[in-house]
């Protein structure tokens, strides 16, 4: 289930990203991961009361400062530098530098986990990196500065080397129990640092201007609750319920479904190279999972 978790959280992910392309055109980075991640507390709220109850977990100190700093820098900051990404340099180029995630989990996993991938797998995710390449890349690249460019690489690079950390972090409380929990409490500490980071600005009144002008809400919204709730509890479980190498390669594969979707939704043109970047992906998925 960890490897269906995963691959189920790169589709809905990848939907969402189609969908906060065209709304991160009209709302900065900061106010749409601000509204994203407040939206996903207040919907885990009624989940982690049905599910678990009210009573906080009984960790300890050491499991307490995990938690928190995992959603810390692995929300609050790396979703925010990933969306600033996405908006410097389009869905395309940003699909290219986040196949840097599973390296980064696969090396933070062999070095503190004690994780290892079997020869197959190693064959499995080159195929799945490959795929992405492949779909994701393109030539002719002057429709953007290059200052945007690095800033965007730079964005990026960190973003997910950020996401690696707090989720590798994070693994061994995620395998005990407050599942509910623990991703309620990474997704509050990510959402209340980005509010005392508005109070120390003291730019609050900037921020609810941005809210105040037209925007497609119904979009936002929409990928709001598949990215901070739905996507959130299918990455984290994945993570539960197998090792970290192998639900970061899985979840690689939200680059093949971002090409897949922005074909269906955004009518991108689709050719033979993507098709085939989308096969290699995707067989290489079965390796993984299936071999």
């Amino acid at each position: 289930m960890g490897e269906f978790f995963s691959v189920a959280c790169a589709a809905v992910w990848a939907l969402a990203v189609v969908m906060f392309r065209r709304s991160g055109e009209s709302l900065p980075a900061f106010e749409l991961n601000l509204f994203k991640n407040t939206l996903g507390v207040l919907l885990l709220i009624p989940t982690v009361w049905l599910t678990e109850g009210l009573q906080p977990p009984d960790f300890d100190a050491q499991r307490w400062f995990i938690v928190l700093l995992s959603g810390v820098i692995g929300i609050a900051v790396a979703d925010t530098w990933y969306l600033r990404a996405l908006n410097l340099m389009g869905a395309a180029r940003t699909g290219v530098v986040a196949t840097m995630f599973s390296p980064f989990v696969i090396l933070l996993s062999i070095a503190f986990l004690g994780e290892a991938m079997k020869a197959w797998q190693l064959a499995g995710f080159v195929l799945v990196l490959s795929g992405i390449l492949l779909v994701t890349w393109r030539q002719k690249r002057q429709d953007i500065s290059m200052r945007a460019l690095k800033a965007g690489v730079m964005y990026g690079a960190g973003a997910v080397l950020l996401m690696a950390i707090g989720i590798v972090m994070v693994k061994p409380v995620l395998e005990g129990e407050h599942f509910f929990w623990v991703v309620a409490l990474r997704l509050a500490a990510g959402s209340v640092v980005m509010l005392l980071l508005v109070v120390v600005r003291n730019n609050w009144s900037q921020v609810v201007a941005r809210y105040r002008e037209p925007q497609p809400w119904t979009t936002i919204i929409i990928a709001s609750i598949l990215a901070s709730y739905v996507s959130m509890l299918l990455w984290l479980a994945g993570y539960r319920l197998t090792d970290a190498s192998i639900a970061s390669v899985l979840n690689e594969t939200a680059a093949a479904f971002i090409v897949l979707f922005a074909w269906l939704i955004l009518k991108e043109p689709l050719n033979l190279r993507r098709i085939g970047g989308v096969v290699l992906t995707f067989l290489g998925v079965w390796i993984i999972v299936i071999v």
